[in-house]
C-alpha cells in the first residue's frame, strides 16, 4: 500500500435530531482496498455521502493528498477523482446504456453534434473492460439489477477515479460477476487507486480488502488489518456485544404440519418456469436455492399473481387455486416479500407507518374509515419488534438505511398475519446484528406454524435456515434436498444442473 490518499478526521454529522455520525475518522491508502463495516444505522452512509459531497459535515474534514476538500458537491467529487458505486443502481432508465455512461464521462456541449458512434464505441470498451457482455444500445430499465450495477462500475472506471467506493457491490451479482468483479479490483489496486469497500459479506472482504474499519453508533470503533480480525472480533466491534449464532438454533429442526402450498406442474410462458412441483408445510422453512436467473424470484411472482400462471396447479391446504393478481394471493393469506425493496418493497415516499399498515387497511377499517389509533398501535408495535431505527414512525421510508427498510418492508406483510410467507432474499444488505434478528423473526413465524419458501442466494443461509431445500436450474426445480442431507457442495453442484436430489413427490422425502 502507498501513500494516504484520503482522510476523514473528526466527521460529526446529525440529521432532525438523529446523530448520524460523531467525531468519526477513516483513512485510505493508495492501492489499497479498506472495508467500511457496521450495522445498518452505523453512520457508513453518511460518511460515505459526506466523502462524495452529496452532504455537507457539521464538524471534522476530509482531506484528499494531504489538502483539505473545500465547498465539497458532487461534481466537485468527481472532478477530484471521486466516484461511488451504491447498492441501488442510480442509471435514467429510460436511456441507453451508452447514454448513461456518457452523462458522467463527457462534457457538457452547448452546441454541437452528437459523436453517436463514438459513444458506443466508448461504452462497449468499458464494459468489455469488466467482462460484462451488454449491448450499449439497451434501455437501462430494461437491464436486470446485476447488469445495471456492471453498467456504473463500467462507467466508474471510464471516469479514471483516483478513490473508488463500492456500496455491497456484489449483493445483486451472480459468482461469477463477483469474482469478475473482484479482478477488476485486483487491476485497480495495481494503478494506485484507493478502494472504499462496504459490505456484510464478512468473508468476502477476506478475499479483497487489505484493512477493515468499524463504525458504530456513528463513531469509529477501531480500524484492523484484515488479516488479524476474526469473525468474532469484528461482530464484536459492530454489534457491541457477543453474537453467538447468526441463524437460531431452532431452525432448520422445526416438526412440520399440514401441507399449506402445493403446486403441481406449475409453468408460466411470461417468465420461463415450468414443471414445477413443491410443497410447503405449516411451520415448515423450504430454502429455494439456484443461481441468479435459474426462476427463482420468477417462481415466486407466480405463486403471488404477478406473473399468472398458465400451467399446472396451485393448492392451498388442498384446494385449488386460479391466483391472478396479488390481491388475490393476500386474501388467501399469502404474503410476499420482493427482492428488489426499493422498487416493490417500501413506498419511498410515504411514511413508515403508513408502508407498514399498507397491505392491512382492509383489518385496519370500520366501515371504510381507517382507525388511525390502531394503525398507529400497529406500526410502533413492529417497528419496535424488528427495530427499525428511526425518529418517528412518522418520517419517509427513504430517510432509512437499507437494512431498516427491508425491515419495513418485512413488517408490512408479518402484519398481514400469513398462512404462506415467501421471502425473496430477506436479508440481502442488511447487517449481522439485524441478519440475526430477522433469523429469528423467521424462526419463531414457522415456529407458530407459518409456512415460510425462502429464497436466497447465500448458501450458508439457505442450510442454516431451511427444513428442506429445493433447488431451481433453468426455470425449474431439479432437486428437493433434506437439511440433513445438504451441503454447500451438493446444493451447488444442483444449481448448476449436476447431480441429483430427491424427487418432491417421492414417498421417502423425509418432513
Amino acid at each position: 500500500m502507498g501513500r494516504v490518499l484520503l482522510r476523514a478526521i473528526g466527521v460529526s454529522k446529525s440529521f432532525a435530531g438523529v446523530q448520524a455520525l460523531s467525531a468519526a475518522t477513516f483513512e485510505l491508502r493508495a492501492g489499497e482496498v479498506h472495508a467500511l463495516i457496521g450495522e445498518n444505522g452505523a453512520g457508513k452512509s453518511t460518511l460515505i455521502r459526506i466523502i462524495t459531497g452529496a452532504v455537507q459535515p457539521d464538524d471534522g474534514v476530509v482531506e484528499l493528498d494531504g489538502a483539505p476538500i473545500t465547498h465539497n458537491s458532487p461534481a466537485r467529487a468527481r472532478a477530484l477523482g471521486i466516484a461511488a458505486i451504491y447498492q441501488q443502481p442510480a442509471l435514467f432508465a429510460e436511456l441507453s446504456v451508452a447514454e448513461n455512461i456518457a452523462l458522467v464521462l463527457e462534457p457538457p456541449k452547448q452546441w454541437g453534434r452528437v459523436d453517436w458512434r463514438g459513444r458506443r464505441r466508448r461504452a462497449q470498451e468499458l464494459l468489455g473492460r469488466i467482462g460484462a457482455h451488454i449491448d450499449p444500445d439497451a434501455e437501462a430499465g430494461e437491464l436486470s439489477m446485476p447488469e445495471q450495477q456492471l453498467v456504473e462500475i463500467a462507467r466508474a472506471l471510464g471516469a479514471d477515479a483516483r478513490v473508488l467506493i463500492l456500496d455491497e457491490p456484489t449483493a445483486s451479482l451472480s459468482e461469477e460477476d463477483a469474482r469478475r468483479l473482484f479482478r477488476v479490483i485486483h487491476d485497480l489496486r495495481g494503478h494506485g487507486v484507493g478502494v472504499i469497500y462496504i459490505s456484510h459479506r464478512l468473508e468476502e472482504l477476506r478475499l479483497i480488502a487489505d484493512r477493515v474499519t468499524v463504525l458504530r453508533d456513528g463513531r469509529t470503533v477501531g480500524t484492523r488489518a484484515i488479516s488479524e480480525a476474526a469473525n468474532a472480533d469484528l461482530i464484536r466491534m459492530m454489534v457491541g456485544r457477543e453474537l453467538s449464532a447468526v441463524y437460531p438454533s431452532k431452525a432448520g429442526h422445526t416438526d412440520s404440519g399440514e401441507t399449506i402450498l402445493e403446486l403441481r406442474g406449475l409453468g408460466c410462458t411470461l417468465n420461463g418456469v415450468h414443471d414445477v412441483d413443491l410443497t410447503v408445510r405449516a411451520g415448515e422453512i423450504v430454502g429455494l436455492a439456484g443461481l441468479v436467473g435459474a426462476g427463482r424470484t420468477e417462481l415466486a411472482r407466480t405463486i403471488f399473481g404477478l406473473d399468472p400462471a398458465d400451467r399446472g396447479e396451485i393448492r392451498l391446504r388442498g384446494c385449488p387455486l386460479r391466483i391472478t393478481t396479488p390481491s388475490q394471493a393476500i386474501a388467501h393469506g399469502i404474503a410476499y416479500v420482493p427482492e428488489d425493496r426499493r422498487r416493490h418493497g417500501v413506498v419511498l415516499e410515504m411514511a413508515i407507518g403508513a408502508n407498514i399498515t399498507l397491505a392491512s387497511l382492509d383489518r385496519l377499517s370500520h366501515l371504510g374509515v381507517l382507525d388511525t389509533a390502531q394503525e398507529r398501535d400497529a406500526a410502533v408495535d413492529f417497528t419496535n419488534r424488528l427495530r427499525i431505527r428511526t425518529p418517528s414512525i412518522h418520517s419517509a421510508v427513504s430517510t432509512l438505511s437499507g437494512g431498516n427498510q427491508q425491515k419495513v418492508a418485512l413488517s408490512r406483510w408479518l402484519l398481514t398475519r400469513p398462512s404462506l410467507l415467501i421471502l425473496d432474499d430477506p436479508t440481502q444488505g442488511v447487517d449481522v446484528g439485524a441478519k440475526a434478528e430477522i433469523h429469528s423473526i423467521i424462526a419463531d413465524l414457522a415456529a407458530e406454524g407459518v409456512a415460510i419458501l425462502m429464497i436466497s442466494s447465500e448458501l450458508p443461509e439457505i442450510l442454516g435456515m431451511s427444513d428442506r431445500i429445493a433447488v431451481m436450474h433453468a426455470g425449474t426445480i431439479v432437486g428437493v434436498v433434506n437439511r440433513s442431507d445438504a451441503t454447500q457442495e451438493s446444493i451447488l453442484a444442483l444449481a448448476l444442473g449436476h447431480g441429483s436430489g430427491n424427487a418432491e413427490a417421492a414417498p421417502a422425502e423425509a418432513s
